[in-house]
């Protein structure tokens, strides 16, 4: 199954965004699940249309704006445990398997009422038997400790190549939690901005990471995450094409891997 992120620039409806995803041969997406970066209060509208264009629903990303709040003792930090419960909520509702969400920045350690939090959070997604996929940023020690710690097998890990790439990419992440590994974010590190590049187009071992991705045993979709950066003379059904080829090729290198 090939999906991509569903938010990725240029000024069409909805309606025609998921049309048009699915016309280049996508089977899925990932929603991105917030009014911010653009996307307007009717986000979660997104989640009929793409299914009328005939598209799985693979995730949804969680807001961002307050992730290094996590193990804040004040009103902001209670916020975003209440914001990532109810996306736990939600994606019950809309009969999504998946959330994703970003632990704070190293310099934040996840203190002890962090981890309460998260403990909450896996009580809450058990219930309601949803995924809660920790991303990787340059968030690498708390990812470490909160899937070290946090053993329910409804908490576990989003690997995000170009994230890896740019931050601690010494580390094995794939191998390390591949066992816990629940969702992907592909794209590259080229262009000005350094990623959301499309996949081939920056310095990333693509080989390499499938082939690692491919030894986990991981089953999910070859999901791709870029964005129109760079790209803005392309026409959109140009970039998806252009999207679907990459992400064919990603999906064939990671079958060769197996």
């Amino acid at each position: 199954m090939l999906c991509i992120y569903d938010w990725f620039g240029y000024n069409v409806s909805a309606k025609e965004r998921y049309i048009l995803i699915k016309k280049a041969g996508f089977d899925g997406v990932l929603l991105w699940w917030s009014d911010g970066f653009g996307r307007g209060a009717d986000y979660q509208e997104g989640v009929e249309l793409a299914r009328k264009a005939g598209l799985f629903i693979e995730n949804i990303h969680t807001p961002v704006q307050n992730q290094d709040k996590l193990s804040l003792d004040n009103l902001d930090g209670i916020d975003l445990l209440h914001c990532y419960l109810q996306c736990i909520k939600d994606c019950a509702e809309f009969e999504i398997p998946t959330m994703v969400v970003h632990l704070p920045d190293n310099k934040f350690p996840v203190n002890e009422l962090g981890m309460d939090r998260i403990k909450r959070i896996a009580e809450k997604a058990e219930k309601y038997d949803i995924n809660v996929a920790m991303e990787n940023l340059n968030n690498v020690e708390n990812v470490g400790r909160v899937l070290n710690s946090i053993k329910s097998t409804k908490i576990g890990f989003c690997y995000d190549s170009c994230h890896h790439a740019n931050y601690e990419h010494e580390v094995n992440l794939p191998g390390i939690y591949g066992d816990r590994l629940m969702a992907l974010h592909l794209h590259d590190n080229g262009g000005e901005i350094g990623q959301h590049q499309l996949p081939f187009d920056g310095k990333i071992d693509w080989p390499d990471v499938m082939g690692k991705i491919a030894s986990t045993g991981y089953k999910g979709a070859t999901a791709l995450e870029p964005m129109n950066w760079g790209y803005e003379n392309l026409s959109i059904e140009e970039f998806l094409g252009k999207a679907y080829e990459s992400a064919t090729l990603l999906d064939n290198m990671r079958s060769v891997g197996k």
